[in-house]
């Protein structure tokens, strides 16, 4: 575990693999922290240097209360790449990773090989319901997201056969800095991507959970109809379903990484 100073701000970064291994670079989804990626490291690092971190407002990482962008978070990733002195990586992000990855890739696509995005939406209205949330966790904090979060989340099955792994989100979520969750939410409010993610000319991966009620599979295929040539795979599982389905995630997306084709 490292603190990273970047754009003069404190970020926590962990880098797994070979220094000389090509790079991906991993963005968490909201309301968790870098170790949602816990499942996929391992295999991961045999191939890439795996770099992951925790998003601005989330974990141990800077969580100003002050109006957040998609576009600042995008940044914040480039910056912790030029820290690291890495000129070009692979993506992978979930939910608002996965729109992090979109920002990315319509506007520094040079700057990546192929980019995964997972459980995401280009445009995610209305904006009265993350006015609603906002207003929700500034008065009361994060423990009143937990529950409802965690049924959207996953499966009724999946939370009853793997209770360990909804107490580890559930420690994340009720974890993250209040504030820095509430301007992530106003970022995701604020965002449109559905026309620029167009111009995307990267190879995409666009994974997709049957039972996602967060974005919902026609969201998924709407980025995956949109970005030329993007691939999609329907995973079955909810919305975090690198953790719901770590096996078949953790394949689909190494086998998209390392395929010639």
């Amino acid at each position: 575990m490292a603190m990273m100073t970047i754009r003069g701000e404190p970020f926590h970064v962990r880098v797994d693999g070979e220094t000389g291994a090509p790079a991906l670079l991993l963005s968490n989804s909201l309301g968790t922290n870098l170790s949602m990626w816990d499942p996929q490291v391992a295999e991961w690092a045999k191939h890439f240097r795996v770099v992951r971190y925790d998003s601005r407002g989330h974990g141990l990482s800077t969580a100003p209360d002050r109006p957040y962008s998609m576009a600042m978070l995008a940044e914040d990733a480039l910056a912790i790449l030029d820290a690291l002195g890495i000129a070009k990586a692979h993506w992978c992000g979930l939910s608002k990773g996965g729109m992090v990855g979109q920002w990315l890739g319509s506007h520094h696509g040079e700057r990546f090989d192929r980019i995964v995005l997972a459980n995401t939406g280009a445009r995610m209205g209305p904006p009265e319901s993350w006015d609603a949330r906002i207003d929700t966790v500034r008065r009361n904090g994060m423990a009143v997201m937990v529950q409802p979060t965690l049924e959207r989340w996953f499966t009724p099955g999946f939370r009853e056969r793997d209770p360990a792994t909804i107490a580890r989100v559930s420690e994340m979520l009720a974890t993250t800095p209040p504030l820095g969750y509430v301007n992530c939410c106003a970022a995701i409010r604020d965002m449109d991507q559905r026309e620029t993610i167009r111009t995307i000319a990267n190879s995409v991966l666009v994974v997709i959970g049957k039972h996602d009620p967060a974005t919902p599979p026609e969201a998924g295929h709407f980025i995956a109809d949109a970005i030329p040539g993007a691939r999609r795979v329907e995973l079955d599982a909810a919305h975090l379903s690198n953790l719901e389905q770590p096996a078949a995630f953790t394949r689909a997306v190494l086998d998209f990484l390392t395929n010639q084709g």
